[in-house]
């Protein structure tokens, strides 16, 4: 294929990311429900809310982030944008649209796990079932995963799907590292007493990063190192830093090996943000003021994600 057209790149870019934000979703709801540390879970579900940036849309229906209340919002509220089964739902209509770029598998994969979201009843959506059922909707999306890079051509299509794989699950590790980061201080701050172990393990869990963390650290859990390993590490799949790299090997692919011009200096800032990301007094910084670091980061990449659709999406300027 020598040319995508836009509306087929910007399909798949955002199939990627609707994917990505189910599976980051459920893994927060499971180990939110898993590691609550007061006897409610009110401050801890509270989390989920404040690391989606869905203060006022949530508060608007709901009086209380109570677990109830949370789990139907994120999962099966249909008016919520980001919501699973709206992130699912969007997914879908934007690979309905790739119908000819992508394989059958793909496709009966959607359909069947949207199916199967929104046959969903009121006794799934309970505290009790939270885990089995954040089970099911992470295997659906790793399927989803698994199916991709099983059949996808590796063109250009593969290339805005990387983008826009990577490109949310940066910005939300950021966010993750932003809310949890400012919520583990303030338990220190009011417990007077260190953040335990079991913490930084629910922080790492969350991510689907403990078993990774534990092959570089196999002794302790600092706080420092477990935010060193999620900003820097360039071998874990969730670290910022690599996610920046995929991106940036997928923009200098577009420019130089499938010739798409239109932006090319995308891949220069990619890297810009890259090497600002190994910049050795960055762990301090993010230490110090995580909320800072975090809307810089997002920033950046809502000015990368801007630049992405007026280069090769057709948005207008």
């Amino acid at each position: 294929m020598n040319s995508l057209l836009a509306r087929f790149a910007e399909n798949t870019f955002w199939l990627a990311r609707y994917m990505e934000r189910a599976e980051n979703l459920a893994r927060i709801l499971d180990v939110t429900k898993t590691f609550v540390r007061d006897r409610t879970g009110g401050q801890d579900w509270l989390a989920v809310v404040e690391i989606n940036a869905d203060e006022t849309p949530f508060f608007e229906r709901y009086e209380t982030a109570s677990a109830r209340h949370i789990i139907n919002f994120y999962i099966a509220d249909r008016d919520n944008p980001t919501s699973i089964i709206s992130s699912v739902r969007a997914a879908r209509e934007n690979a309905r649209s790739l119908r000819h770029l992508i394989s059958t598998e793909m496709w009966s994969h959607l359909n069947r796990f949207y199916n199967a979201l929104n046959r969903l009843s009121r006794s799934d959506l309970t505290v009790a079932n939270l885990s089995n059922l954040c089970e099911r909707i992470k295997l659906g999306c790793q399927a989803h995963v698994g199916i991709t890079e099983g059949t996808l051509y590796r063109d250009q299509v593969w290339c805005f799907y990387h983008i826009g794989k990577y490109l949310e699950r940066a910005d939300q590790i950021s966010r993750f590292i932003d809310t949890k980061y400012q919520h583990l201080k303030r338990v220190e701050a009011s417990e007077d007493s260190p953040v335990d172990a079991g913490q930084w393990s629910a922080v790492l869990r969350s991510v689907a990063g403990y078993q990774a963390f534990r092959r570089t650290h196999p002794r302790g859990m600092r706080g420092e190192d477990v935010l060193r390993f999620l900003l820097h590490d360039p071998d874990f799949s969730r670290s910022i830093v690599f996610c920046m790299t995929q991106i940036h090997q997928s923009l200098r692919d577009l420019k130089q090996r499938f010739k798409l011009r239109q932006d090319p200096d995308a891949d220069k800032e990619a890297k810009d943000i890259l090497d600002s990301l190994r910049d050795r007094t960055l762990v301090g910084q993010v230490l110090d003021a995580p909320h800072a670091f975090a809307d810089d980061f997002q920033r950046r990449l809502i000015g990368l994600s801007d630049r992405l659709g007026h280069s090769y999406f057709g948005w207008l300027k």
